[in-house]
């Protein structure tokens, strides 16, 4: 048995046999022997379940209320599970060949995550899959596991409120599965959903006269969790390292123990009660001589907000504040580095100790990305030298900052319409067209996807952040933070005794709407996205026509470029704003020597009933991203009535 065996078999001892990520759900059972749903209700769920190329979701409680903590998912949510199983089963075994294909499949910490594993656990196994139950796993866990086995179901409603519920699929490339094949699934999942003999198809799929193959899946638990275990442990180390060779990959680990003995480093972790409570940050992080704390680190305990913003960040924050107080002071004090995942531990933001102000603050996700991205691509150069076509991948309401990072690196920057999947394929594209593209990213949420992992992970955004600290000036070559110093014509600001707090002060300013902010979503109720941005269009161009002036005196806006992103493809200058359809629709403005300032940006979510906006403004003028985003909203607002009247 392994060390991580051993770790597994503590961790889940501790917890209590609710949130077991081997527990059982008998509501399957009590769903299919009662009353069963009509057909009616099977259509009216899933006229309410959104099917994204990011995973399909839906509120899962069956009093349909996105906060209630409840694990009854009802029987209609039932025979949705079902049939989703049913349409990957058919998909896998299309995209394997393979008659009983391989799958792992699991959950994260979310109450209704049993009962919808046990509907397609009992699906996948009556359709001939051979099924890995791992019970809970964070995503990265999972996905690092897919390349060991034909591909994965992971049952996930990431960042939404603890109600929700959905699922995400994968074959075994790392990744979700392309937004082609997820339309096919999607519409072979439909065509399932209304047929007139969907519930019966349902009770059948998930009945067992036979119970052992079902009673196998969970015995086997455990032991195909400790085998992601191992898996992930060693993907992670060859992601961090940007080494394939196991010891190469622990000569560059070894570096990284050697400074935390010169340069110590606290690391403190809010779970909040997600999959990461029952996967390797503790073990991983102490082994390299990192002081490591978590709080909420029972799977299942949920106490506060899922989404890793600001606003929640803040339970990390006063838990480093308490532990700085007490840490000892002077020279050997250390630094200070915090983070929170989302339930399903793949994205996670930082808190940092803040050495000029004595406190501990929350960095904003566009910060976090560009730290990321400033790191990798420093890495890169310092691991493998100058000879490189280097890439960034990043989503289209990304900050521009990513670009001035990138330029000092020689690098191109990629910009996909939002959606992990499609940054993770764009990636790949320019992979092929033989570019690097070892950080990519959808940097309006934070966190980052280093190559070759296909998801975020908190560690690797973690560790992005510690190889800036950490890997430091040796007599062959610079560390990180001098190379990019050097690099950005900033070589001032770098001293050898630099904090987080110095290597922020060096990126470039950019004021950026939050994401999760209330400002940031937009009340659109015209359901034809086309239309209304045909209609926002004809108001923006009399509004320009209008205003440029003022707009040029007031803040140097000379022109502007209409740019579009549909999946992975960009179209610049676009003429026909309709043509960005339910994709991403930006307005950059540029100065009068043709640089970008500032852009608009707008798209309905594909994983929430929502449609968001934003503005992204170069330099620090809070008041003009303010009042960008305003007549922006403005704006909208108008071609939202307009395009409703014309109907």
């Amino acid at each position: 048995m392994s060390i991580f065996n051993n770790i597994f078999k503590k961790q889940t001892s501790a917890k209590p046999a609710a949130s077991s990520e081997i527990s059982k759900s008998d509501e399957i059972d009590k769903i299919f022997s009662g009353t069963l749903p009509s057909f009616e209700d099977v259509q009216q769920a899933l006229d309410t379940t959104i099917l994204s190329a990011s995973g399909w979701r839906r509120v899962f409680a069956q009093s349909k209320n996105q906060q209630d903590k409840t694990t009854n998912i009802g029987a209609a949510n039932a025979v949705l599970a079902a049939l989703m199983a049913k349409a990957f089963a058919d998909f896998i075994k299309a995209q394997s060949g393979k008659a009983s294909p391989v799958v792992a499949l699991a959950t994260d910490t979310r109450p209704t995550g049993a009962s919808i594993a046990d509907a397609m656990l009992r699906v996948l196994i009556k359709c001939g899959i051979n099924v890995q139950y791992l019970g809970i796993s964070a995503a990265p866990e999972i996905m690092a596991y897919s390349h060991h086995v034909d591909g994965f179901v992971y049952i996930s409603a990431s960042h939404n409120p603890i109600g929700h519920n959905g699922v995400k699929f994968g074959t075994n490339n790392g990744g979700v599965i392309a937004a082609k094949d997820a339309a096919a699934l999607a519409e072979s999942f439909k065509s399932f959903c209304r047929e007139t003999s969907c519930v019966e198809i349902a009770k059948e799929l998930c009945s067992f006269k036979d119970r052992q193959p079902l009673d196998d899946a969970y015995a086997k638990s455990a032991e195909f969790k400790a085998k992601a275990i191992e898996a992930y442990k060693a993907f992670t180390e060859e992601v961090i390292s940007d080494k394939k060779d196991a010891d190469a990959r622990q000569q560059f680990f070894n570096l990284i123990k050697e400074s935390c003995k010169t340069t110590p480093v606290t690391v403190v972790a809010d779970m909040n009660g997600s999959a990461r409570t029952l996967s390797i940050d503790n073990q991983f992080i102490s082994s390299l001589g990192i002081s490591y704390h978590a709080i909420n680190n029972k799977p299942g305990n949920i106490v506060h907000e899922i989404i890793p913003e600001p606003e929640n960040l803040v339970f990390c924050a006063e838990e480093m504040t308490k532990l700085h107080s007490t840490s000892k002071s002077g020279k050997g004090k250390p630094l200070f580095l915090g983070y929170m995942p989302d339930c399903d531990g793949d994205r996670g933001n930082i808190v940092y100790w803040n050495e000029k102000l004595q406190k501990a603050e929350v960095l904003k996700a566009q910060e976090v990305f560009a730290l990321s991205v400033l790191a990798e691509l420093s890495f890169s150069v310092y691991q493998n030298g100058e000879n490189q076509k280097l890439g960034v991948a990043v989503n289209d309401p990304t900050s521009m900052r990513i670009e001035e990072i990138a330029r000092p690196f020689c690098a191109e920057v990629f910009r996909a319409e939002v959606g992990e999947a499609n940054v993770v394929n764009l990636a790949r594209e320019k992979r092929a067209e033989g570019y690097t593209v070892r950080i990519l990213g959808e940097g309006s949420n934070g966190g980052n996807i280093t190559h070759p992992a296909a998801v975020r992970d908190p560690l690797n955004t973690l560790f992005a952040l510690l190889k800036l600290l950490l890997i430091k000036d040796t007599p062959q070559k610079f560390g990180l933070f001098h190379e990019w110093c050097r690099r950005s014509n900033q070589e001032s600001k770098y001293s050898e005794s630099f904090s987080l707090c110095d290597i922020i002060a060096t990126l470039p300013e950019y004021t950026t709407t939050g994401v999760s902010e209330k400002r940031a979503v937009a009340a659109v109720t015209q359901s034809d996205h086309a239309k209304l941005k045909a209609a926002y269009q004809q108001v923006f161009e009399a509004e320009w026509n209008a205003k440029k002036d003022v707009l040029k005196q007031k803040w140097g806006f000379c022109s502007y470029e209409p740019v579009c992103n549909n999946g992975t493809t960009e179209t610049r200058n676009i003429t026909d704003y309709s043509i960005s359809k339910k994709g991403g629709l930006k307005i950059i403005f540029k100065n009068e020597r043709g640089e970008n300032i500032a852009f608009l940006w707008m798209r309905g979510s594909g994983t929430e009933p929502v449609f968001r906006i934003m503005c992204d403004v170069k330099g620090t003028n809070a008041d003009e991203e303010k009042e960008l985003l305003e007549w922006h909203t403005d704006m909208l607002l108008k071609a939202n009535e307009a395009s409703l009247s014309q109907a």
